[in-house]
Formats: structure tokens, C-alpha cells, sequence
């Protein structure tokens, strides 16, 4: 049977960070972005995995619940709903963002086609002025080589989603995510982590979540999987990734 794929679209393959940098610049100038930027660098030489968990849960009880986390700037709850206010009203927001690694959704379209995958894109993205947030991500990776994707635009666990779905793999850049998905799923997760200079959460590996640094990689990996039994393919991936089975799965 075809394996079944949930990507994740920021980060993974789309470079939203850039843009939202570009308009936080345009809310509170050059001159704070500096210094939210400098104060983002020493937060994450000081932080670990038990701080970046807390973090999260307490920015989700003050930021709206479906706007992304903004990585390379350290904002205030207040700061980020201004910025995410202004976000809403630039025109088809999403449809402008670049590709991470280009030609990586044109190249994974490709091997879907080939070995017949299923392929289904996740994403927390917040409405703005245009179209949907899923038309918009429609078109974007359509632009981007991808055909006729499927969008699936989230509001809770990713771990249910890829539950409800009966996803294989869900591939995402956000170790949150991954957790929810090795939590609340039998689907196995992929962590695509870019920062070779950030902490790597520590119980990714211990909880079977595979790590590698680009959608390439991974691609890679999911590719030198040959066999057409569900359960073999599931178990090579795992053991190309460095895992063992979890005994939770």
C-alpha cells in the first residue's frame, strides 16, 4: 500500500519567517527588529528543552491559538498580535512567500507520482485580506510545482489529525508538533531541524521522533525505502533515521 504523508508547510518548505520579518520591520522599524532579533540569538544560546516547552505553553494562552511562532525575533504576547493584525490585512500573504530549498516541492511531487504516495499539507496559518489561508496555500504550492495538493488547514493536535487521517509519517519543523504526532497517533514523525547552532530537543530521539536537516534529506531517506509492504517500509524508515521501534507505536 502507498504510504500516507502529512507535510507541514512553513518551515518545512515555505519561508514564512523571512516575510513576517519583512513586515515586523515595516510595523516597529529597523531599529527594534535589531534589538528583537539580538534578544532572540541569547534567549536560544541560553535556552533548553524544558524551557522551550514552557515557552510555548505560556505564549498560547496569550497569542491567538492558530498564529505560527516567529523564530528569529523575540516578541512580546502584544508585539506579535500587532504584527499578526497587520499581517491580516496584506493582500494574499501567503502566496508571496519563498521556497527554503527550491525545487524540493517540484522534486517531491515527482516521487509521489512514482510511488504513488499520498500527500496531504498541514498548516496553522491564519486568515488575511485575499483568499482563504487554504486557496492561498492551494496556489502557492501549485506556483511551486505541486499539483493539485491537498491542504488541511489545522486548529488542534496534529497528533488527532494524522490519527483521523490514518497518516504513516507526518514531516514537520516544529518539535511540538512532533511530539503531538508521537503522542496522539501511530504515525511516526520526521523533525526537519535547520538551526545546527540551536539545542536539539533532547527526547526527540528517545520518544522515535527522526531528525534530519532539510526536506532533501528526508526525501532522501523516504526514497531508499523499497518495499511495498506498509509495515517493512515503516520499519526502514525508522531504522534509517537512527530509531527503534517504539514499543508506544
Amino acid at each position: 500500500m502507498p504510504l500516507r504523508i502529512g507535510f507541514d508547510l512553513d518551515g518545512v518548505f515555505a519561508d514564512m519567517e523571512s516575510a513576517l520579518v519583512r513586515c515586523a520591520t515595516e510595523v516597529f522599524g529597523e531599529a527594534m527588529i535589531e534589538r528583537l532579533q539580538e534578544r532572540a540569538k541569547e534567549d536560544s544560546a541560553d535556552s533548553t528543552a524544558a524551557s522551550e516547552s514552557e515557552s510555548a505553553d505560556s505564549a498560547g494562552g496569550t497569542v491567538a491559538e492558530n498564529t505560527p511562532p516567529i523564530l528569529r525575533i523575540k516578541m512580546t504576547p502584544r508585539q506579535t498580535n500587532r504584527l499578526w493584525r497587520h499581517v491580516e490585512t496584506v493582500e494574499n500573504f501567503w502566496q508571496d512567500l519563498q521556497e527554503i530549498e527550491p525545487g524540493s516541492l517540484a522534486r517531491l511531487a515527482t516521487i509521489a507520482a512514482e510511488r504513488r504516495w499520498e500527500i496531504i499539507f498541514l498548516t496553522k496559518r491564519p486568515s488575511t485580506a485575499g483568499a482563504t489561508a487554504q486557496v492561498q496555500s492551494q496556489k502557492w504550492l501549485e506556483a511551486n510545482g505541486f499539483t493539485l495538493p491537498s491542504v488541511f488547514v489545522v486548529q488542534g493536535s496534529r497528533g488527532r489529525i494524522a490519527q483521523a487521517l490514518g497518516l504513516d509519517i507526518v514531516v514537520d519543523d516544529r518539535p511540538e508538533n512532533c511530539l503531538d504526532v508521537v503522542s496522539d497517533s501511530k504515525a511516526r514523525a520526521i523533525l526537519v531541524w535547520r538551526d545546527t547552532e540551536g539545542q536539539l530537543p533532547a527526547t526527540a530521539q528517545r520518544l522515535g521522533i527522526g531528525v534530519v536537516k532539510s526536506v532533501a534529506e528526508c526525501l532522501e531517506i523516504l526514497t531508499k525505502v523499497e518495499s511495498t509492504a506498509r509495515g517493512d517500509v515503516l520499519s526502514r524508515v525508522m531504522r534509517l533515521l537512527g530509531l527503534k521501534e517504539s514499543t508506544s507505536m
